[in-house]
């Protein structure tokens, strides 16, 4: 059995009883979720919109190519690798505050992660990771 607080008091519920309330909330947010979409279906527009609302309004220039195509895999490396400098800058600013707590040993574990990351930035560099164009 397990020993639960109900209402300021002490008494003991079956492991039964606990999935029944598991269950209660599961059913209730099934429910609401349910609820929120049929509610949302009835109440949203159903006509077919004007071909002036379909344009673009983002840039407000029309498409020259297929916006849906594939964007070239160095884009997609560019951001990783800032993501990943973008990450370091951020292990650097907590340790930087606890330094002195750390010591010597926090300090060989910092200059190990930055030689790693030193060492990919020369990887991409040399692969010309780095170059945009």
């Amino acid at each position: 059995m397990v020993l639960a607080i109900l209402q300021g008091g002490s008494q003991e519920i079956g492991y039964g009883a606990l999935y029944l309330y598991v269950g209660l909330f599961l059913l209730i947010v099934v429910g609401f979720v349910a609820t929120t979409l049929a509610i949302a279906r009835l109440i949203a527009p159903s006509r077919q919109s004007s071909k002036m609302k379909r344009m673009n309004y983002e840039t407000g220039e029309m498409t020259v190519t297929d916006p849906w195509r594939p964007f070239p895999v160095r884009y997609y490396v560019f951001a990783l690798l800032f993501l990943i400098f973008d990450v370091e800058a951020a292990f650097l600013y907590p340790w930087a505050v606890v330094y002195r707590d750390l010591g010597l040993y926090g300090f060989v574990e910092m200059v190990i992660f930055v030689l790693i990351l030193g060492i990919g930035l020369a990887y991409a560099w040399k692969k010309g990771a780095l170059k945009w164009v």
